[in-house]
């Protein structure tokens, strides 16, 4: 009896692991194969980099002097969806994608950014109180430079059944690039990316 309960425990370990789903590493880029009812990096990246390409590539943005850059801040995006949405994922990989490509110079003094850059900042002025501080190396004041344009957003989700009973879940990624001097917007952009999910998948 006792070798018969041995053989079964061995027989069950044997079918756990032989069943077993061993870690590997995925290409988050890929939008065919890890495809997920919800929001994933690759449909981050590819929206931002898609839309990073046409601000890019708008004249309105190329500034008149040579060598020089226009100062862009990056404000909050809205997060409109169902899901708990880390927008800071897409404005990263939108900030990246244009201070890379020589259009802007973001400020991180100001918008979403502006609490981390503006308490360096006052660490720094508190700098001038120390001894150990080369004094001709510190910053003057009212040196912060204000930004010329400023990048806003939202991302929207709807969701749709179908006829068969799956869902249709689509996610709208908008953008707004407007002067700050004048308000009056320069870039407005939207991608749509759409899945169709079983009915029972949860897309939050």
């Amino acid at each position: 009896m006792r070798k018969a309960k041995t053989i079964l425990a061995t027989s069950l370990l044997l079918l756990m692991s032989g069943c077993a789903t061993t870690t590997s590493y995925i290409d988050a880029k890929d939008k065919t194969t890890n495809v997920v009812a919800g929001l994933s990096y690759a449909d981050f990246k590819s929206a931002a980099d898609e839309m990073a390409d046409e601000i890019s590539a708008n004249r309105a943005f190329v500034h008149p002097q040579p060598r020089m850059r226009y100062i862009l801040v990056v404000s909050d995006i809205v997060n409109d969806t169902m899901q708990r949405i880390d927008t800071d994922q897409l404005t990263k990989a939108l900030r990246v994608k244009l201070t890379n490509s020589g259009t802007f110079a973001v400020t991180n003094a100001f918008g979403a950014n502006r609490d981390s850059a503006v308490g360096a900042y006052h660490e720094s002025g508190e700098l001038g109180n120390s001894k150990i501080v080369n004094k001709a190396s510190l910053k003057s004041d009212q040196s912060v430079i204000s930004p010329d344009f400023s990048l806003s957003g939202k991302i929207l989700q709807r969701n749709n059944t179908m006829d068969n009973g799956d869902q249709r879940i689509e996610y709208y990624f908008q953008l707004s690039v407007t002067d700050v001097s004048n308000g009056i917007s320069y870039y407005e952009g939207e991608r749509v990316i759409g899945k169709v999910a079983d009915g029972d998948s949860v897309s939050w």
